[in-house]
């Protein structure tokens, strides 16, 4: 998703005259696009600004225009500017828009945003304060810009969005931002059900439909998504990819955590059951799927019993790939409002280590192009 966004504010800018620098340091305005699901990559971007400076006032040059816009803007323009007061300006991802063409580097594949925001509120999750509520873009505008890249010779895209397969599917839902601030009892049962966000497909899913539509352009060979969700990955989405050869055989389908009772501490709307069913369908559909997940270690209150729950699901379902992360409180989410950070670093670390060698170690070789 960040990718695609820094593909447009590169337009963005460039439509405002300017153009690109060889490298950072000899750049006159530097706009950051940032991330902020973890606390690291926080750390990372606000490292970059004070690296800029240092580097301008070392060369006995004027400090650069500093832009930041992305993820980071989750804690607001006020708070931005007094923790980073080089910042000279704070620029919402919204406000440039899907009617700017992105410049793309790559002339075979393209990265393609069919929505913004998220409705679901998984306790952890820092998106659906940064980027808003969800909100799909219209089918045709979709299929236009597909079609005009495929007239370019494209031959690979990837849909983007926070939950693809919820496109089209979206309600205008409750603002948890307001009740976490407003309600100092706040509990893990006032957390609204992510199935609650969203409306119950009638007939065909718009997301299948838009897989349908694209696979009647014929200059398209392949098409990813990124990234899915276990709650509401429908029978038709399955029966799709099994029979649509157009689709790739790669699936990233966000797990989390094998415990149940840890997903519920999450509020991720599934079980590892209901997981499970939805590998062995997609398998049954075509056994050649491959299958990557996120697994998150750590998560507050995750005992030994829990971790080892995770750690005998990865085991039965054999994941090709695994993106393992070490939780971190995100400010401002219901997780860090409800519980304490309470594994200790060095547990997280190990928890991570005996996962990765599990998923990531023995699939080396082995492991999906990821674009």
């Amino acid at each position: 998703m960040n990718k695609t966004d820094s593909e447009r504010l590169a337009q963005y800018y460039q439509d405002q005259g300017l153009k690109p620098a060889k490298n950072w340091q000899e750049a006159d305005l530097i706009a950051l696009n940032t991330c902020a699901v973890r606390k690291r990559a926080e750390d990372r971007a606000r490292a970059f600004i004070h690296k800029i400076v240092h580097h301008a006032h070392q060369e006995s040059k004027p400090v650069p225009q500093i832009i930041m816009t992305g993820c980071m803007l989750h804690h607001g323009a006020k708070k931005l500017l007094r923790m980073e007061p080089e910042i000279n300006q704070v620029l919402p991802i919204s406000k440039i828009g899907f009617d700017i063409t992105p410049i793309r580097e790559d002339k075979k594949h393209a990265f393609i945003p069919i929505s913004t925001g998220c409705n679901s509120y998984c306790s952890y999750c820092i998106v659906p304060y940064a980027r808003g509520r969800e909100k799909s873009r219209p089918m045709a505008d979709i299929l236009q810009e597909i079609q005009k890249l495929a007239e370019q010779d494209y031959e690979e895209i990837t849909l983007l969005g926070q939950n693809v397969n919820s496109y089209g599917l979206e309600k205008v839902g409750v603002s948890l931002r307001k009740m976490l601030m407003n309600n100092d009892e706040f509990n893990r049962e006032d957390l609204p059900s992510n199935q609650s966000q969203y409306l119950k497909p009638k007939g065909t899913p718009p997301f299948v439909e838009l897989l349908q539509k694209i696979s009647q352009i014929k200059q398209i060979k392949i098409i990813r998504f990124l990234s899915a969700n276990p709650w509401d990955f429908h029978d038709e989405l399955i029966e799709e990819i099994g029979k649509n050869k157009k689709i790739d055989r790669f699936v990233h389908l966000p797990i989390q955590s094998g415990s149940n009772s840890v997903l519920h501490r999450m509020n991720r709307g599934y079980t590892s059951e209901k997981y499970e069913r939805v590998v062995k369908k997609l398998r049954a559909a075509d056994p050649n799927v491959i299958i990557g997940t996120d697994i998150i270690v750590g998560f507050p209150g995750e005992t030994e019993e829990e971790f080892q729950e995770t750690v005998e699901l990865a085991k039965k379902i054999d994941w090709h790939i695994g993106f393992v992360a070490k939780y971190s409180p995100r400010p401002g989410t219901a997780s860090a409002k409800l519980y304490e950070d309470d594994i200790p670093h060095q547990v997280k670390v190990k928890r991570f280590h005996i996962l990765d060698d599990i998923i990531n170690v023995k699939n080396l070789d082995v492991r999906p192009k990821i674009v």
